[in-house]
């Protein structure tokens, strides 16, 4: 038995040698559900920027689109759970999915640890500058007057630009046909070349096109207008009182994943989104901070009593808007 235990024992060394290598050791993968140039895509690029040097080791965006979040979302909760695989997850594949997709949606919430909020976005509606309507108001009778004629795109069934412009029809009492893309990115080409009427997206990824005229903001979907876009105002002043959508980005590890790790990606994510050059980005993106602790920073815990709330609080939503996926 000593003799076996002793040949045994080389083979055991590499195990034991990464058991006791603190973490982290090696580059870290942080996988999107969604093309470049959408809202996860930048909110997770910003912050691997910064968690590289706070962590001292390089934090790689890996973006895995298709079906509405869910096949990133997947992968991660598949993936070993130490700390080298995270995921870059939104109000729609963190929440609204479980109610929309319902017995066909592959992970659920308890195969994740929240790790930490990124920040808060309100959503816009806006048309291409050729639809004749500069309201609203004007683009609900426009809706009316062609029913079931208009389309509007969004960046996948199930996001919260869905689901906003959903509830938004209910609300209005109008049909428009929805065109979901796998991505902002895509959707917002088509937009800018006319192809699409209408669209709903979260302001950080459509802002640009915004200010250069390429589209036009009819309203955005927050408590208040925002900073980065005054002159727009809110759906809840444009006819539609207590309307209000926000969409979120933040970070998630796969269940299990030691509390010792979770602990400490969740600082350093939390010392990150207070960086002065951090939260200037937010602004000129529309974006607000996490404000989910005293301090207006974030932790897994208070993200992860977020996350019940806002599962509760779309599964409402797609109930009343009626929404379903193909």
């Amino acid at each position: 038995m000593h003799r076996r235990a002793l040949l045994a024992a080389p083979a055991l060394l590499p195990a034991l040698a990464r058991a006791q290598q603190p973490w982290p050791a090696r580059p870290i993968r942080l996988i999107a559900g969604f093309p470049p140039a959408g809202t996860t895509d930048i909110a997770a690029r910003l912050i691997a920027e910064r968690l590289a040097p706070r962590l001292g080791q390089p934090v790689a965006v890996e973006n895995r689109p298709g079906a509405t979040g869910n096949i990133a979302a997947e992968a991660v909760a598949r993936a070993e759970p130490d700390g080298y695989t995270l995921h870059a997850t939104n109000v729609g594949t963190g929440s609204i999915n479980y109610t929309l997709f319902g017995p066909r949606m592959p992970v659920k919430p308890e195969d994740f640890s929240e790790l930490g909020l990124l920040m808060q976005v309100p959503n816009v509606l806006f048309v291409h500058p050729a639809v004749p309507a500069r309201t609203l108001a004007e683009f609900v009778a426009l809706a009316k007057a062609r029913p079931g004629a208009m389309n509007y795109g969004s960046a996948g069934s199930g996001g919260s630009p869905h689901m906003t412009m959903e509830l938004f029809k209910h609300l209005a009492g109008i049909s428009i046909s929805h065109v979901p893309f796998r991505g902002a990115g895509p959707m917002l080409v088509e937009a800018v070349a006319g192809r699409l009427e209408a669209g709903s997206d979260n302001m950080p990824s459509c802002i640009g096109h915004i200010r250069d005229g390429r589209l036009r903001a009819l309203a955005t979907t927050g408590a208040r207008r925002s900073p980065a876009l005054p002159d727009v105002p809110t759906v809840a002043e444009s006819g539609f009182p207590g309307f209000e959508a926000t969409a979120w980005f933040g970070v998630q590890a796969p269940a299990r994943t030691p509390r010792a790790i979770v602990a400490l990606l969740g600082e350093a994510i939390d010392a990150c989104t207070k960086e002065p050059v951090y939260r200037a980005r937010l602004a000129d993106l529309g974006a607000d901070p996490p404000g989910l602790t005293p301090d207006g920073g974030t932790s897994p815990e208070a993200f992860a009593g977020f996350v019940r709330a806002e599962i509760a609080k779309w599964a409402e939503v797609v109930r009343l808007s009626g929404a379903t996926v193909d």
